[in-house]
């Protein structure tokens, strides 16, 4: 009879892949709701705070310039709220409100490069080509473009 030993560092990534392995992947429709509610969130962020801070110092809020102070500031809102919360939480307050959260495929934690890339790169290519958010409906593991290039997925916390 052999017996095979281990690193406790071994085991915990053994323990953690199954963790991931157990889990059921979040759909479709689940995303996109959870998503809803964040670009709900996020908007409510900017309404409440940005513009009013805009109207207050005379700065414009309605030109639709790319580079105008408005956008860029609204679009670091948006990418700093998914890249804190997945980062601090796993998820955000949409995928909190149903129950989803962000794990690794390897079953090691998130790290800082990792979300970055999930959430700057990936979701900026996921937005130009609309399809990395649909190929969600059709992959086993339920990814999209944006989880496939950090070697993520989104599961149900439950």
């Amino acid at each position: 009879m052999e017996t095979t030993y281990h690193s406790n560092e071994q085991d915990l990534n053994i323990i953690e892949e199954k963790k991931v392995l157990q889990h059921q992947y979040a759909g479709f429709w689940m995303r996109f709701w959870a998503y809803l509610a964040d670009l709900i969130i996020i908007g409510s962020v900017n309404r409440i705070i940005i513009y009013p801070v805009f109207r207050l110092l005379d700065i414009p809020v309605t030109e639709s310039n790319m580079f105008a102070p408005v956008s860029i500031l609204t679009a670091l809102t948006f990418f700093a709220y998914f890249v804190l919360m997945t980062k601090f939480f796993q998820q955000t307050l949409g995928k909190m409100i149903f129950g989803l959260k962000v794990v690794s495929l390897t079953g090691e934690k998130l790290s800082w490069s990792t979300i970055l890339f999930r959430e700057l790169v990936g979701r900026y290519i996921s937005k130009l080509i609309y399809v990395g958010y649909l190929i969600v409906a059709f992959l086993p593991k339920k990814q999209g473009i944006h989880d496939l290039f950090a070697d993520t997925t989104v599961v149900y916390e439950r």
